[in-house]
Formats: structure tokens, sequence, C-alpha cells
């Protein structure tokens, strides 16, 4: 399986997927800790890939995302955007009213 490929099923398998420096528990950016703060207070559970443990995402992600920077949030496997969009979309309520439609629509094999 290529990498894109590996991207592409991690995007259409994760119904909100977060591409980060680090974990949630342990940010190794400011950008990253940032907006997985916004998308852990919309108090739903979500998938995350650690792109410093995974070079070859981080190297070919902003190709298939046409996004160069980290972190990225993908929500119902369409790109959202950047820290600076997330965080503006936390603050006007947008972001939450997505996740929570997000995860109330998504399997329930996807919750495990």
């Amino acid at each position: 399986m290529s990498v894109i490929d590996t991207i592409k099923e991690q995007v259409e398998k994760n119904t909100i997927l977060l591409y980060m420096k680090g974990t949630p528990r342990f940010p190794q950016c400011g950008f990253s800790s940032r907006t997985v703060e916004a998308v852990m207070n919309c108090g739903e559970r979500f998938a995350f890939v650690n792109i410093l443990e995974n070079p070859e995402i981080r190297a070919e992600l902003p190709k298939y995302a046409n996004w160069p920077t980290f972190p990225q949030l993908w929500v119902n496997g369409e790109l959202v955007g950047g820290c600076d969009i997330v965080c503006e979309m936390a603050a006007n309520g947008e972001l939450e009213t997505l996740i929570k439609q997000a995860a109330a629509n998504q399997a329930p094999e996807e919750e495990a």
C-alpha cells in the first residue's frame, strides 16, 4: 500500500481525524496544542496521527491535501483546515456543531 493509499484509508475510515505533531496528551508544537484543545473541547472522540512518528505521511499529506502545514483537521473525509481555521471555528461555535454532527452520524464500529 502506498503512503497516499494509507492517507486515503485513514481519512475515509475516521469520521474525525487530526494530523498533528505529537499526541493529544503530549502535543509537540503550539499549533497542534491549540488545535487539539479546540477539538477536545467539543467533547467527542476523534482519531489522530502523530506525523512526527510517521515521516512518510508528514511528507505526502501536504500534497494530498493541497495544504502545506500541520496540524490538519479532517471531518467526514473533508479537510477543515489548520490551527487558525479550527480556532476561529471554535470561537464562533461552528467547530462544536460540525464535530457533534459528525460524531452523531458516524457508524457504530467507528466508536471503538
